[in-house]
Parts: structure tokens; sequence; C-alpha cells
């Protein structure tokens, strides 16, 4: 190649596109969050009031762009070429981190994923140089390392994660118990009041502070230095005017206005700290191969001390990126899968938890009980009464866990607080040129408003924590597996750039192209056999939903031993894996729907109330049956996993002989429940005798097998297994069959 930098430069603006695209994927819902949770706004409303946010702020994101050239390494001590490694290996792996992060649904950092990425690749260039020279020895890495930047840096994004959290839990109590759950009243009493101080701080930190952070800051500098108090005063009574005129003339609560201005200067912030994060690195390659190609000089020897200097800012490409940004937020499939995380971390009400409970979390949640209790008896009884009150909610209406996904995650008091903290903290870092992660902290307002409003009770704490345990372990794998990736690519890139440069391209389409694919293909796929939630309120009804969940059952039943028995045969443990995935995936549906219990039985009618006890009975039948699976399932790839001889054919003719006969009795049941003729019950039931006996012979020819000709320990124990779990599986079966046919009857 010719002239490879403007190959690789090419590359890079391409490159940071995608990077845009990826990040913005991620970052949205830190703004988006509030507003959606609360659901006090429409969606398009808040998708166009964040669009103008983002825009905005875009284009007033120059003078953040100094991080990338120079905050964390010493350009001056690197060559062209190796600057330009450095941004390709950067961006890269920056595009292929998030995007791993987006398909799992978790939100993670682009500001630490960016840090941690110029970390590892300029450490790694700079013990290539050390390595290569004779005079220089590890002691000197810090010629090339902006040290004390990264350090405080990588301290304030660290210290955002204690600062959110506790802010945000002290200013939504305080909230809380000023306001209740039953804050409609006291909103119009005081709501102007704090419709005026949330308004005002906003506007005060975003658009007077956040100034700071742009190139138009000197015009207007010494008139906000010298009436700081005065814009403040003046605001805050305008503001508070402003918010007690539009509750009096719209009839409407002040709070929806903050919403709506916290979610457009959210956005602001987000962009404005943020925009580095994806095109920083290519916008800093430009400005270096732009220097590098008039200077006539050679690349491995061009120093790159021009990226110390201040740059004019682009507000072309500024505003292109704003585009792409905006682009994204409305077409972007992945930003809702992040936003489900999130807002199912935060939800007030019970919900489907996407997190199992460690050890680390129940540890944390009975300190955290302790303490409280603790604090609870010391605390003097009036105040103690004073601050329950305040927690008192209209329990009328118990919500399922289906309902509450639909029902708004939190209220409009939580939602105004974790806009108005998130944005202060945001505009604070952003006026001081600090990069720090609006995901850490939109996140951790988010959660210490949730710990605040006690939306992780005693139901739901262990699974919350964990959650955020979870999240936060990603924020540091994140950290760790940027700086070695990085690091690695700019190994590989050093070591032969015409070589690997295409490669590596090649390899992050096609990464990005199978997460897009594998993300969508999980979006668009629906189990017909899904088991359904009991919504009726009658016993009929009951019985008449129970059919469906009978008939998906026993489908995925017949499915999953037929696939055990399959691949027993072949000796295949992909496929006794998959059969032991199915098992499991039908327990955790069946468990779904016993943790329905508590809301269908205060959902049914008084006339009803026996049906109660058919939705336990049946549950339980339910779940020995995938139990049985469950033992079957384990076995059996124990066995094979572990390599031990395979099943005779004698014992794989008498078990394909049992299945041939289960078939049959599966396809009975499931033609009976489909066409509802639940007196024809009886026939199925009258087949059990009949099935445990063919069961017990085969018991039998075992045993005499056993004692003549077998010789293997493992082989006699697993067939035994089978045959004496696939009885009780039977047995599970035809229990469900009449307490159902009982109950028809009724």
């Amino acid at each position: 190649m010719d002239n490879i930098y403007l190959y690789m430069l090419i590359a890079l603006a391409v490159l940071a596109v995608a990077d845009i695209v990826v990040g913005v994927s991620n970052d949205a819902i830190n703004f988006l969050n509030s507003a959606i949770g609360s659901k006090a706004i429409s969606i398009r409303t808040i998708m166009i009031v964040a669009s103008l946010g983002i825009f905005i702020g875009a284009v007033f994101s120059s003078g953040m762009m100094e991080v990338a050239r120079k905050g964390i390494f010493n350009p001056g001590s690197f060559y062209f070429d190796e600057i330009m490694i450095i941004f390709m290996a950067v961006i890269i792996t920056d595009i292929l981190l998030l995007d791993f992060f987006n398909t799992l649904g978790l939100p993670t950092s682009t500001t630490v994923s960016i840090v941690f990425n110029l970390l590892g690749a300029s450490v790694v260039m700079s013990l290539i140089k050390i390595g290569a020279s004779d005079t220089e020895t590890l002691a000197d890495i810090g010629n090339y390392i902006n040290t004390d930047k990264a350090i405080t840096i990588i301290s304030g994004i660290l210290l955002s994660v204690v600062i959110a959290f506790s802010v945000g839990a002290f200013v939504q109590w305080i909230s809380r118990i000023i306001f209740t759950f039953q804050f409609e009243k006291k909103v119009k009493n005081f709501g102007a009041f704090f419709g005026g101080i949330a308004l005002t701080s906003i506007t005060y930190f975003i658009f007077i502070k956040g100034l700071k952070g742009t190139p138009y800051y000197k015009e207007l500098s010494g008139f906000l230095k010298s009436n700081e108090l005065l814009i403040v005063a003046i605001a805050f009574f305008a503001l508070t005017a402003l918010s007690y005129f539009f509750q009096k003339v719209s009839q409407k609560s002040i709070l929806i206005v903050v919403i709506l201005v916290g979610t457009f200067g959210l956005a602001l912030a987000f962009s404005g700290n943020d925009l580095v994060n994806f095109i920083g690195v290519s916008m800093a390659a430009y400005h270096s191969y732009e220097a590098w190609s008039i200077s006539g000089i050679d690349p491995t020897l061009f120093s790159m001390e021009v990226l110390d200097k201040k740059v004019p800012a682009e507000p072309l490409l500024l505003f292109i990126a704003g585009g792409i940004m905006v682009i994204t937020l409305w077409f972007s499939k992945k930003a809702k899968t992040v936003a489900e995380t999130e807002i199912g971390l935060s939800r007030q009400n019970d919900t489907h938890e996407k997190f199992k409970p460690n050890i680390f979390s129940r540890t944390l949640v009975n300190s955290f009980f302790y303490l409280s209790s603790s604090l609870s008896a010391v605390l003097p009884k009036s105040f103690h009464d004073r601050i329950e009150k305040s927690y008192e909610r209209n329990n009328a209406f118990m919500l399922s866990k289906d309902q509450s996904v639909d029902a708004p995650a939190f209220d409009m008091i939580r939602a105004s607080v974790n806009l108005m903290v998130a944005g202060i903290l945001i505009s604070i870092a952003t006026a001081m040129k600090l990069p720090l992660s609006t995901t850490y902290v939109t996140f951790m307002v988010a959660m210490g408003t949730s710990l605040a409003d006690r939306a992780w009770g005693r139901e739901s704490a262990v699974y919350r924590v964990a959650g955020v345990v979870s999240v936060i372990g990603g924020w540091f794998l994140t950290a760790l597996g940027a700086f070695l990736a990085s690091g690695v690519v700019v190994f590989l890139i050093r070591w032969d750039k015409v070589t690997m440069i295409p490669i590596l391209l090649l390899l992050t389409i096609l990464l990005l192209l199978r997460n897009f694919i594998k993300h969508k293909n999980k979006d668009v796929k629906i189990d017909s056999n899904q088991l359904k939630k009991y919504e009726s309120s009658t016993v009929q009804g009951i019985i008449s939903e129970s059919a469906e969940n009978i008939i998906a059952v026993i489908s995925r039943a017949s499915k999953i031993y037929a696939n055990f028995l399959e691949g027993l045969s072949t000796q295949n443990a992909d496929l006794l894996k998959k059969s032991k995935k199915g098992v499991a995936k039908l327990d955790g549906e069946i468990e779904d729907l016993r943790d329905n219990i508590f809301f269908l039985i205060k959902n049914l009618d008084e006339t009803s109330v026996r049906g109660s006890n058919f939705y336990i009975i049946i549950l339980a039948y339910l779940t020995d049956i995938a139990q049985s699976l469950e033992f079957i399932s384990k076995k059996s790839y124990k066995h094979v996993n572990n390599q031990h001889q395979k099943l005779k054919f004698n014992q794989f003719k008498d078990l394909k002989e049992i299945e041939d006969r289960l078939d049959l009795l599966y396809k009975e049941i499931i033609d009976i429940f489909n066409s509802r003729k639940f007196e024809r019950i009886s026939f199925v039931i009258a087949q059990k005798k009949e099935l445990l006996g063919l069961i017990s012979v085969k018991i039998d020819t075992q045993i005499e097998r056993t004692r003549s000709e077998e010789s293997s320990p493992k082989n006699t124990t697993l067939y035994f297994n089978i045959l004496l779990e696939t009885k009780d599986l039977v047995n599970s079966i035809m229990n469900l069959m009449e307490e159902y046919y009982s109950s028809y009857k009724k």
C-alpha cells in the first residue's frame, strides 16, 4: 500500500460511526430510563426531547475532545506511526467490547471502555519502545503515560459510583418523606417550590456550568462569574412562578415538566460528555494525519507533539456525529434490551427478576436488614412512625409480575430525583473536563433512589442486589478487558500492519454481524408451547386455562424424552445438553407459575376460592414431571460426558418400546385437551396399570441381565435410574390426569 495511513484514517472514520451506534445503544438508556420508567410522558415525546438534547450537546462538546488526544498518554513521546496504531487498536476493541455488552443487555461505561482502551494500547506501545531502547527501563514508562491525569480520571470514575449512589439515596429519602407515596395533594401545594428547585438546578448546572466545556464560554465567562448568585436567584423565582402558573392553568403536575426538562438536560450532558468516547479517537487521528501529511517527515520519525496543542473545533463533524446519535437513538433495538435491565432493577413492584441471588448479595442484604433493625430500635418512636407513614402505599390493587411489567416502574417523584441528581453530577464533571462515566452516575443514582424508596424489599432485595453486583462486576470486566484487548491488538498491528489491519477489520465486521443476527433472532423467537399465566378469577376459568399449560408440558416432555434417548443411543453429548436446557427452561416457567399463586388467590372471586386448591395441586404434578425429566437428562448427560460405556442394544430396544408407548399416551392426552373432550380422560387413567407393568417387566429383565451378562456397574446404574424415574414420570402424569378429571366432573 502506497499510503497505509490514509487507509487507516478512512477505516477510523467508518469505525467512528460504528462506535457511535454501539455506544449510543448502550448509553441511551442513561437519559431515557427515568422518563420511560415513570410513563408520565409518551414515548414519542420522550424521544423528541432527548433527540434535541443529544444534538445540541454534540455541537457543544468540542472541549472534551482533549481527553482522547492527551488525557491518558503524552503524545510527544510517540511518533505518528505509533500513534495511528494506538488509535486503530483502541477503536476496534472499543466497538467489539460495547457491542458485546449490548448483546447481553447489560449497561456498561463507554467512558471506562475508551479510557482503559487508550491506557492499554499506550502502555503496550510504550513497553515495545522501551524494549527496543538501550537506555530506557521500565521505570521510564512515566515518560509515555500521563500518569497523574490517568489516575485523576480513573479515581473520578470510581468515586462517582459512591457519590452518585449516596446522593441519589439521600435526596430521594428526603423527597419521599416530604411528598410521601400519596404525593398528588402535596404536589398541588408544594409542587411549584419543588419544581422551582429542580428546574433551577438543572438549568444552572447544564446550561451555565456546562458551557465551560465549550469554545463559547470565553465570550460569556465574565458576565456569568460576576453574576452567578443573581442569575440563580432570578432563575429560581422565575421558574417557581412558572411552575405555579403551569399547575394552575393546565391542572397537571409540574413533575411532568421536570421530567421533560430533566430528560433534555441529561441527554445534553450525556452528549457533551460522552461524544469524545465515540469520535474523539478518530478526530485525534485526523488531526495527527493532517499535521504529518504537510510535514514531509518519515512517519516513524514525526513526533506527535502537535496533539499537545489546542486544535480548532470541527463544527461540521460534530454536527454529523450528533445526527448519527439521534438516528441511532430512534432505531436501536439493543438500547431497549439494556433498558429492561436497569428499569427492572429499580422497579417499585415485584417483577420477573433477571438475576439469581448469590452469597454476596445475600450477605449484603442480611447486613443491611440487621443495620436497619438496629437503627429503628435506636430512633425515637414518633420519628420512626413519621417516616413509616411517608412510605405507606395504596395496596388495594395487587399487581402480578406480568401486570407489573406494563405498569409504571416508579412514580414521578423518583423519576424527577433521578434526572435532577444525575444531571447535576454529570454537568459538574463536564464543566471540570473530567470524562465522568454517565452510565455509572445514572445507574448508581437510580439504584440509590430505589434503595431509599424501599423498592428493594424482602421479596426482591437479594435479586436486585445480585443484579447490581453483576452490573458493577461487568464494569470492572470492561476495564480489564479493554486494557488487555487493546494491548494485544497494538502488538499484532505493530508486528505487521499490512496483514493484521485487514484481518482485524474483517473480524470486527463479522463479530458485529454475528451479534446483530443473534440479538435479532432472540427478539423474534416465540415459543408456542410456553406456559401461560392464569388470569381467570373463576374456578371454571382456571380449569380451562390449565388445559393449555398441560398440553404445553406434555408436548415438551415428549420432545425432551425423545431427545434424551436419541442422545444416549448416539453418545451425542450436545443433544443431551440441549435436553438439559429444555428441562431447565420448562422448570423455570413452572417456577414462574408458582410465583403467581399469591396474585391468583387474591384475584379469585368469593365463589371460586376452591380453584386455588386445584391450581396448587396441578402445579405440584407439573413440577414432579419436570423433576423426573431433569433427573433423567442430568444422569444421561453425565454418563455420556464422562465417556462411560454405551448402553447395550437390548437396553435401547426396551427403552424405545417404553418411549413408543409413552408417545401414544402423550398424543392421546394432547388430543383430549385440544378437543376439550375431558370425559375421555378416564380412558387415559385406565392405562396406568399397563404402563407401570411394562416398566416393571423391563426392570425385572435388567435384573436378570445384571446377574448373567452385565459387566458395567455405571451402565447398570444409569439404566435402573432411567427406568425408575420413568416410572415416577408416569405416576406424575396419571396423578395429573386424575386430579383434572376429578375437578372436571365436579
